[in-house]
């Protein structure tokens, strides 16, 4: 196996689209969707130690430790692994908190694969997607570590490759409440695709959450209008999951960065890259 890194990363995803299902009896949505990860990371590092106590040393600051995933994905690790190692986290945060793009999943993913390989804790790829899942409905697809059709409440995974496009994401400097979206009466559903092959990205771009998080913030129309004016778009502009951020599709890098320049400042904007694996990949399927 190869080396373990000094820095574990993190990416971000968007959803190509989002289709609310139905609701389930235990309060949660079916839904189904593309998770497209993105070259565009958090940065963790993790100094083990022999005490057993995790602590957060750097980074995430405005976070209790008490509710931060990547504390909560660590101890649950050490309970369910028995493991008597601790562990000092470092992050460096670059995915917006509440945009959609997963950022904490991702880092919640992150710590349990790497602290698996250096704890020794010799869990299986199915004991921490199980792990993963009581976390939240969007960290199997980090511990997956591949781009994914989904269904489910997000947890049931089939990777597929997408084209290698640049993605100009726009984060509203907005955080918008899931737990408010789900509940909201704008949220629509749709019936289910049958299969994957059935799915066309650009014919199927819609996101039932939509109508919902606008109830919210009228900043993330404002967005969308930003996007749509965009030269050599491709497809439609986007929200991603339950919002805020919102995203447009770019066959070349340089299309992507000419729009990039036109977004107003008061928003944070990137370009990324799409990717079809996680540099975790050869650590989350280790022990497949």
């Amino acid at each position: 196996m190869s080396k373990t890194p000094n820095i574990w990363l993190a990416p971000a995803k968007i959803n190509l689209f989002l289709h609310i299902n139905s609701k389930r009896e235990d309060g949660y949505h079916n839904l189904q969707t593309i998770f497209q990860l993105l070259d565009y990371y958090d940065e963790l590092k993790f100094e083990i130690t022999n005490n057993g106590i995790i602590s957060r040393v750097s980074g995430n600051d405005d976070v209790d430790p008490d509710t931060d995933l990547i504390i909560r994905a660590a101890k649950l690790l050490q309970q369910a692994s028995h493991s008597i190692l601790g562990a000092n986290i470092s992050i460096v945060k670059r995915i917006p908190a509440g945009g959609g793009l997963g950022g904490g999943s991702s880092d919640a993913a992150t710590t349990l694969v790497a602290l698996n390989q250096l704890w020794n804790a010799g869990l299986n790829h199915q004991e921490l997607m199980r792990l993963g899942l009581t976390l939240g409905a969007d960290v199997p697809i980090f511990i997956n570590a591949k781009s994914a059709w989904a269904e489910g409440v997000g947890e049931i995974l089939s990777p597929i490759n997408t084209p290698k496009h640049t993605f100009l994401v726009v984060f509203i400097n907005q955080q918008t409440s899931t737990q408010e979206i789900f509940s909201h009466k704008a949220l629509t559903m749709s019936p289910m695709i049958g299969k994957i092959s059935d799915f066309s990205e650009l014919t199927n771009t819609r996101n039932d959450c939509l109508k919902a998080a606008l109830a919210q913030t009228d900043e993330i129309r404002l967005a969308l209008e930003q996007l749509t004016e965009c030269p050599n778009l491709i497809g439609k502009a986007r929200m991603s999951g339950t919002g805020s951020s919102v995203f447009a599709e770019f066959s070349t890098e340089s299309d992507a960065m000419v729009a990039l320049e036109k977004m107003p400042k008061k928003w944070m904007s990137f370009t990324a890259k799409a990717i079809n694996s996680s540099p975790i990949l050869k650590w989350a399927v280790a022990k497949r």
